[in-house]
Parts: structure tokens; C-alpha cells; sequence
């Protein structure tokens, strides 16, 4: 399971969001070999005042939280955040100053999907990737 929360200037994200959804989606796919039929994103789009950071960032400037089951290696994570890197740079000409990323992972009992504890899931696709 991956829950992805991105955040970002309203005027700048809303115009890509379709597009960083595509590039976000591709990467982690591709870094921990997941379902491409399951996608769970949400933008969350500020007001220039409501998104306090850094003199050294732009407007362009996006955090990116995504949520896990742990099992993942660290080989996985690290390469899902080099992908991230790369791809969005290079597609959607954000700069690596201006992405921020987290990876959040938590047992799968901590998690309710589809009425059951998420440890009595039957998944069909690995997470010890």
C-alpha cells in the first residue's frame, strides 16, 4: 500500500497535478515493483501565504509524503527518491531544491483498508521488495 499526499502553491500545482500524479505513480511502480492499477494520491494546494519556506526555494516549491507498509528495503526507498528526483526534473522542470520528500512507514496493523486490519490483508503484490 502506498498513500501519497503531495503539497504545493496552488497556482503551481493544480496546472501538473495529472502530470506529477503520471510521474509519482511511474516511480514507485517502478522502485518497489507495485500494482500499476493502484494509485492513491492527494493534493492538497495552498495559498501563497498559507505555505511557509525557504528564501532559497521557489513557487515551484513541492513536498511530496508518501505513506507505506514497512518491508520496503532501504535500496528500494533510496531508489524510489532518486526517481523522484530525476523524473520530476527532468518532466516536469522542478528542480531538486524544489522537491522535498518523506517516506512514511508503519507496521501493517496500523493500517484499515477494505474493513480489515492490513496485517489480514491478501495483497497482490510484494512488499518486501
Amino acid at each position: 500500500m502506498a498513500q501519497i499526499k503531495v503539497y504545493g502553491i496552488k497556482e503551481h500545482l493544480k496546472p501538473i497535478q495529472a502530470e506529477l500524479s503520471s510521474v509519482i505513480h511511474g516511480c514507485v511502480v517502478d522502485a518497489f515493483q507495485y500494482p500499476a492499477g493502484k494509485r492513491f494520491h492527494r493534493f492538497i494546494h495552498l495559498e501563497q501565504e498559507d505555505f511557509l519556506f525557504s528564501e532559497d526555494r521557489s513557487d515551484k516549491y513541492t513536498i511530496i509524503e508518501i505513506s507505506i507498509f514497512e518491508g520496503r528495503t532501504v535500496e528500494s526507498k533510496k531508489k524510489l527518491i532518486t526517481l523522484l528526483f530525476e523524473r520530476i526534473s527532468s518532466e516536469l522542470h522542478i528542480e531538486p531544491n524544489d522537491i522535498e520528500i518523506t517516506i512514511f512507514e508503519t507496521p501493517k496493523h496500523n493500517w484499515g483498508i477494505r474493513g480489515l486490519p492490513g496485517d489480514e490483508l491478501q495483497l497482490n503484490y510484494k512488499v518486501n521488495v
